[in-house]
């Protein structure tokens, strides 16, 4: 292994997983939300916060869509 390296001759290029890198948000969950994922993530022994991106994922993979069925009005 040398002492020292020359870096000069090396080309700039980008980094191929910058299209992959996470985007941090702030999101307002309920605390019973937030309680359930965290036992889902201690039991699979993966952070919490992966857990929800892993789910969130799922739906977007296969494409979910939200259905409501909101109370009809007397």
């Amino acid at each position: 292994m040398k002492a020292e390296y020359d870096l000069s001759k090396l080309k700039a290029r980008k980094n191929p997983y910058a299209s992959k890198l996470k985007k941090p948000v702030t999101m307002r969950l309920s605390e019973d939300v937030i309680d359930y994922f965290k036992g889902m993530a201690e039991e699979a022994g993966i952070p919490y916060q992966s857990l929800i991106n892993l789910y969130l994922r799922d739906c977007l993979a296969n494409r979910r869509k939200l259905q409501i069925k909101w109370p009809q009005a007397v």
